[in-house]
């Protein structure tokens, strides 16, 4: 694959919440792989939203398996991972698939049936496609963010632009 398709989704939505979960079951998608900032809670949270547990419990009712897969440090996105009651991965390390490749192992799912979620084209999606998993581009939780994802934003709108999403 090359690195431009890497970058380009395979669903683009507005929030987690917009996610139309029967579409997802008719792809086969049993498992749902969360980044946590800014795709379930503002940037460097230390405890999880109203809405993060609102889309936990959208998602699980619906009878999808979970797992936070974060390149946050460990404390805190298990932390925050252990008060959602779903599992993590921490120091995913994304773009790199192999935090996606931990997460598909610890929750005994295949990346046929797997999607990835996040607010990050160059981290989230890319580790998604690399993986092979479906992947679900969401829109910042909070234009709030750290130093380092806000100077890459403007490059992502060049993707977005290009990509047509």
């Amino acid at each position: 694959m090359n690195i431009f398709k890497a970058m380009i989704p395979d669903l683009s939505v507005r929030s987690v919440r917009d996610i139309d979960l029967n579409d997802l079951k008719c792809r086969g998608i049993n498992t749902v792989l969360l980044d946590f900032d800014n795709t379930l809670g503002p940037d460097h949270s230390t405890v999880p939203t109203d809405y993060s547990r609102e889309c936990v419990d959208m998602l699980t009712e619906n009878g999808f398996k979970l797992c936070l897969v974060s390149n946050a440090k460990s404390g805190r996105s298990s932390g925050i991972a252990k008060e959602l009651g779903i599992e993590c991965i921490t120091y995913a390390h994304k773009p790199n698939p192999s935090g996606i490749m931990r997460a598909l192992e610890l929750m005994g799912s295949s990346y046929t049936e797997t999607a990835m979620v996040g607010d990050q084209i160059f981290t989230d999606v890319i580790a998604g496609r690399l993986s092979g998993c479906y992947t679900i581009f969401v829109e910042r939780y909070n234009k709030k963010e750290i130093w380092y994802v806000a100077l890459k934003r403007p490059f992502e709108r060049i993707v977005r632009l290009c990509g047509h999403f």
